[in-house]
């Protein structure tokens, strides 16, 4: 983020536990204000709501008259959610899975969300909605990668998010005048940037039927592996034969 003219005054490095310090040490670097990376931690601690009162209260900083410049984070942060997300990543699989393949975790959420000033916002709720029956709600749809990996005290994988890519609707985009791009497209790119940051290790990213797509699976297929669901009108075959000299009938295409 931008350096601002003045800085909060009782923005003093709090007192915190050191695994905290040492796990949020690499991030700093990514903001250029003292405060930033404060307001940082502030949001991985602060427990309800990601408010900026809450962050504030749970960095001991409640009391501090100018609160507003924590809202500049924000809005005027010039950081790099790419690289933080390649951080991110690269700290989850050495503190949990240093070898062997990476299972990635893909799926699209809405964040339901209301008013004018939020123009990217869809109607189309993709967790109720379905090919016959089509759900209206008012959000932002994000497409989230997760790390899928195993934690010592349980026996199943947990999904850690490291990316969030804001996948606007086509209303947005017929608005603004520009192509609108398919959440499949949103995907291809993520998960081949994901295979660009993990170029040793095999891949096997995990998706629902919304991502059965054939432009999407040629697409990655020579660079991960997907496991994804069958539509129910799916239909399997395999290629045809070559035709025999002298065979009758017509070339068959499946």
């Amino acid at each position: 983020m931008t350096r601002h003219r003045s800085s909060p005054s009782s923005a003093a490095a709090p007192i915190l536990p050191p695994i905290v310090i040492s796990l949020m040490a690499p991030f700093r670097s990514f903001f250029t204000a003292r405060f930033g990376s404060t307001f940082v931690i502030g949001m991985v601690l602060a427990p309800g709501k990601r408010t900026v009162s809450a962050v504030l209260r749970v960095m001991g900083l409640g009391e501090t008259r100018d609160f507003a410049l924590y809202h500049y984070v924000l809005s005027r942060a010039r950081c790099s959610s790419r690289d933080i997300a390649r951080m991110l990543l690269t700290m989850i699989l050495d503190r949990f899975q240093p070898a062997g393949p990476v299972v990635i975790g893909i799926d699209d959420t809405i964040e339901r969300r209301w008013g004018r000033k939020i123009a990217a916002r869809g109607n189309r709720d993709p967790m109720r909605s379905s090919h016959g029956h089509f759900v209206k709600t008012s959000g932002l749809r994000w497409l989230s990668l997760m790390a899928m990996v195993p934690v010592p005290w349980t026996q199943r994988r947990w999904a850690m998010p490291f990316l969030t890519i804001l996948a606007p609707s086509e209303c947005y985009h017929i608005a603004h005048r520009c192509r609108h791009k398919k959440l499949t497209n949103f995907a291809r790119q993520a998960i081949l940037q994901v295979r660009r940051w993990v170029p040793t290790r095999k891949i096997v990213v995990v998706a629902d039927s919304s991502f059965a797509a054939l432009d999407l699976i040629a697409a990655i297929r020579r660079h991960v592996c997907l496991v994804t669901r069958l539509r129910l009108d799916a239909n399997l075959f395999t290629p045809a034969p070559k035709r025999r000299p002298g065979q009758r009938g017509r070339t068959a295409k499946k």
